[in-house]
């Protein structure tokens, strides 16, 4: 059998979830991040770019960075998202909120 030990900057994270709620509607928002960012402080960040879903006739892009990771009682880990989209359609939508646990630091 085989053993493989992942470097804890070895990962990425996956999120579901919806945009805030501007001119009655909101839209879906999948991601999975780019790989860990290490930062000076030992801890690390992560990269996400892309599009919410196409709903209400318009989209919306969306290019961020999450905040640090925040560590579980399991070993496991999250990161905190907190940004806007752009504005298309005359608005903009907010997306705030953690994203799907991975294991390590």
């Amino acid at each position: 059998m085989v053993s493989y030990q992942q470097n804890p900057i070895d990962h990425n994270h996956g999120s579901s979830t919806h945009t805030s709620c501007v001119h009655g509607h909101t839209h879906q928002c999948l991601d999975i991040t780019g790989p860990a960012i290490p930062t000076s402080d030992g801890n690390h960040v992560h990269h996400s770019e892309s599009w919410v879903m196409h709903e209400q006739g318009h989209s919306h892009y969306y290019k961020s960075v999450s905040g640090p990771a925040l560590h579980l009682p399991n070993g496991w880990h999250v990161h905190d998202w907190n940004f806007y989209t752009t504005v298309d359609a005359g608005h903009r939508h907010h997306v705030m909120g953690p994203d799907m646990p991975a294991q390590g630091t």
